[in-house]
């Protein structure tokens, strides 16, 4: 085997390899490649995975996590140039994911606000029903 061919088969991963590293299912590969995510090497029916297509993965699962939508996720992907140090790319996701924080951080206050409010209905009804059971053993 001459050592380009090993370089490149060392730099590629099958899909189970991909799904055994990332936690994700060939279904969620698949989908990735058909929304043109993942752009893997096709042999015949055989999927192989370039060490590109693992940074893209890596950062497809980091903004789904971070709640960002597919088409987001795309949009910052496809700003990738490395002839600009990735400049244009890491402003535009610094922009969205400060937005995205305000979000979550609103989202947690309404969320904390419902938490404080159900809880005290809670406490409401424990008072009603300790007052129901105390006036049924008192007749």
């Amino acid at each position: 085997m001459t050592r380009n061919r090993k370089m490149t088969e060392d730099n590629v991963m099958t899909i189970r390899e991909m799904c055994d590293t990332f936690e994700v299912t060939p279904r969620t590969l698949r989908f990735y490649e058909a929304k043109e995510l993942l752009f893997p090497i096709r042999q015949g029916t055989k999927r192989l995975f370039t060490r590109r297509d693992r940074a893209r993965l890596k950062l497809i699962l980091r903004g789904k996590r971070f709640g960002f939508s597919l088409e987001e996720i795309r949009q910052l992907l496809d700003l990738y140039n490395p002839s600009d140090e990735q400049g244009t790319q890491l402003a535009k996701t610094y922009e969205l994911a400060c937005q995205r924080l305000a979000d979550m951080e609103r989202q947690r206050e309404e969320l904390d606000e419902a938490i404080e409010e159900l809880r005290n209905r809670l406490a409401w009804g424990e008072e009603q029903l300790s007052a129901l059971k105390s006036k049924e053993a008192a007749e």
